[in-house]
């Protein structure tokens, strides 16, 4: 902590994550279960229905999901007073978790984005966590031409994924080894939740190819889910381990010094800063000062 005087001035304290309002978390959760209803509506689906797939709302679930990604950021900004810098560094982070994604996309799954999403998220908080993995993923998807039908669900499912990183408690006390096993442990369950809110969609998207673990439209809840279950364990879990596993050693190996880097970028763009003002003491009623006193709090 500085202390300084001069005409004017403030306490201004920050470096933590950017944490959530009330606005901020009316927005997550809208978006949110606009999501869950997009991607599991078909189950719920009457057979005779003349819609019983995905196979034609993706640009509609896609038309959606920018605008609430926009509602998300406006909500954070007027909520907690992000900025340029706080901009800034989402772009600078979200090209770089682009530029990972084709380092080991397409060899077992493994996937170094999602350790430095992990670490983001904790950084910066959910609210921000949510909205850099869903630009990540977008940016990753023009960069690899992985553009499609699947690409919404991507964007949503990543945002999850970096927000949960940003609800794991102790985020102001919780240090060393402690926070790299929990975002460890929390990494390694959250890869595999990834690629089954992703599988679920693509399983529902390609039904009806007469296997014995392909979706039935108008079949009941629990005999299509016993389906998808022997679906993913079939076709993804070796791709999902493989992505849960190296997010796993990643942060265990560098995660301390990347989590370093993260806040110390934080505390100086200083997020969410709070100005009062203050005057000397001892002043008598009415008494003008002379000068203010600037106190510079930082974490």
């Amino acid at each position: 902590m500085a202390h300084g005087r001069a005409g004017q001035g403030g306490a201004v304290s920050g470096g933590g994550p950017v944490r959530l309002g009330p606005r901020s978390v009316a927005a997550l959760v809208l978006v949110s279960l606009i999501g869950l209803v997009a991607i599991g509506w078909p189950l719920f689906a009457d057979a005779s229905s003349a819609v019983t797939t995905h196979a034609a709302d993706a640009p509609w679930f896609f038309a959606a999901l920018l605008p609430l990604l926009i509602a998300v950021v406006v909500a954070t900004i007027a909520d907690c007073g992000m900025d340029a810098k706080a901009v800034a560094m989402l772009g600078v982070l979200a090209a770089v978790g682009a530029a990972l994604r084709p380092l080991g996309a397409g060899t077992a799954g493994l996937e170094p984005m999602f350790f430095l999403m992990v670490l983001s998220g904790r950084v910066l908080g959910p609210g921000f966590g949510f909205v850099l993995g869903a630009v990540t993923m977008f940016a990753s998807a023009l960069l690899t031409g992985g553009v499609g039908p699947w690409m919404p669900v991507q964007m949503l499912a990543m945002g999850w994924f970096t927000m949960g990183s940003g609800l794991l408690p102790g985020a102001e006390k919780v240090r060393g080894r402690g926070e790299l096993l929990m975002l460890s442990a929390y990494g390694f369950l959250a890869a595999f939740a990834y690629g089954t809110v992703t599988n679920l969609y693509g399983w529902v998207t390609v039904g009806g190819l007469g296997t014995g673990i392909s979706f039935v439209p108008g079949d009941p809840v629990h005999e299509n889910l016993v389906r998808f279950l022997a679906y993913v364990l079939a076709t993804s879990l070796g791709w999902d381990l493989g992505r849960a596993a190296l997010t796993v050693v990643l942060t265990l190996t560098i995660g301390r010094t990347l989590l370093k880097a993260l806040r110390r970028a934080t505390r100086r763009a200083n997020f969410e800063a709070q100005v009062t003002f203050e005057g000397p003491e001892g002043l008598s009623r009415g008494e003008a000062p002379h000068r203010t006193y600037v106190t510079y709090e930082g974490k």
